[in-house]
């Protein structure tokens, strides 16, 4: 379980793809801290690490993940948002995510809003129903409140701070990023889904 707040900003240093994919990604947090099997959500993909080194932490994607999410077209170099497990009694800064990735999600505009910039993005006609104006959804593991939704699209504004210190800054139009819907509207659709 995590919440939306990114910690660290860390950046995949070697890939291994044979089977499944084996990353290695560079990081500020303390690695001796980190367990084996510990979850570590990367650009908002609940992830377990199987190996540490004095700098950087190695996690294993599955098949499934690389088809789902945005890991399958990873390259080395690239930067990772990175949140570690919300521990019991921990401040709950953004909302409820599960690190489970729901889809992918499309930058279609990027503009100026004031000191903030303000980013549209389109969902996949499956998850559209998901979305709603100042609800909650975790792009790249990022928790925002959604300003507005229109069919498929909906925007947000990113604060100077969030630009600086997630991978938001470098996203331009066209680019993907991972998509979790709240985990609300999750169990509301099912509940309505199963009543029906």
């Amino acid at each position: 379980m995590f919440t939306g707040i990114i910690t660290d900003l860390g950046r995949v240093r070697r890939l291994e793809r044979s089977g499944d994919t084996r990353i290695e990604i560079t990081t500020g947090y303390d690695t001796t801290t980190i367990a084996m099997g510990a979850s570590i959500a990367c650009n908002g993909c609940c992830l377990t690490v199987v190996e540490t080194g004095p700098d950087w932490f190695a996690v294993q994607a599955s098949g499934e993940t690389l088809l789902k999410t945005t890991l399958g077209g990873w390259t080395e170099g690239k930067a990772v948002n990175l949140e570690r497990a919300l521990a019991l009694g921990a401040e709950l800064g953004g909302h409820i995510v599960s690190g489970h990735v729901d889809g992918i999600a499309t930058v279609i505009e990027r503009r100026s809003d004031g000191e903030s910039t303000r980013f549209v993005f389109e969902v996949p006609e499956t998850l559209k129903g998901y979305v709603a104006g100042k609800g909650s959804v975790a792009l790249d593991g990022v928790s925002l409140t959604v300003n507005e939704v229109d069919d498929r699209r909906f925007g947000v504004n990113i604060i100077p701070h969030t630009t600086e210190v997630t991978t938001f800054g470098g996203l331009a139009v066209g680019d993907t990023v991972n998509f979790e819907i709240d985990m609300l509207a999750r169990y509301v659709a099912r509940l309505l889904e199963t009543r029906e």
